[in-house]
């Protein structure tokens, strides 16, 4: 889990790494870490100007909405790696017998809906992030609004990232309601994260 800018470059070279872990669902918080650091940025410039006085309590409100999700987002990359860790376990278990397929079918299925709910927490969280992108609007900054435009864009992805981490876990779970309960939350999600994004483009590409 990173703890700092100093410990980037060393999660990266895992990341790199023949190891599957980290790997796209860890690398999905990090991106939407990413968006919600900019969004704090923004929000704090903002609360610090007198022109937007008006606007200095939801700027407030936004930064540190935006520092609970960046921080909820780095305990989602550690839980992330684990629910996959646990998918190896539960496919290196034994096969021998009828008995050791059984326990291992079963603890394969639960290790596989974790893996599949965690990036769907994380998709979550990203468009949490989005929605905060999306109210710096308002404070009508154009001097930052390609930051927030670059929020936006990084939490968007982040949260298709996560998309993409859900459904290669459907793919292999044999529990039909868990996954189409699973998909249906995850495509309101994407309805909303792809609606939103559209409207801070078109609000970032106004003229002033």
């Amino acid at each position: 889990m990173i703890v700092g800018v100093e410990t980037l470059d060393g999660y990266l070279t895992a990341l790199a790494s023949e190891q599957p872990a980290p790997g796209g669902g860890s690398a999905a918080t990090l991106v939407a870490q990413s968006a919600a650091a900019l969004v704090a940025m923004v929000a704090r410039i903002c609360a610090k100007n007198p022109r937007y006085l008006q606007f200095h309590a939801l700027a407030r409100a936004t930064a540190e909405q935006a520092d609970g999700l960046r921080a909820d987002l780095g305990r989602q990359r550690a839980l992330d790696e684990a629910a996959f860790g646990r998918v190896g376990t539960a496919t290196a278990l034994p096969k021998r017998t009828e008995p050791e397929r059984a326990a291992r079918s079963a603890e394969l299925e639960r290790a596989l809906h974790d893996a599949a709910a965690e990036p769907l927490v994380t998709a979550g969280q990203a468009l949490a992030v989005l929605r905060l992108a999306d109210d710096l609007l308002r404070i009508r900054n154009r001097a930052l609004s390609s930051d927030i435009a670059c929020a936006a864009e990084f939490a968007h992805a982040a949260l298709l990232a996560a998309g993409y981490n859900v459904r290669i876990n459907h793919r292999f779970m044999r529990d039909a309601a868990a996954v189409a309960n699973q998909a249906e939350a995850l495509a309101a999600l994407e309805r909303e994260g792809s609606a939103l994004l559209a409207q801070v483009r078109l609000s970032v590409r106004e003229p002033q």
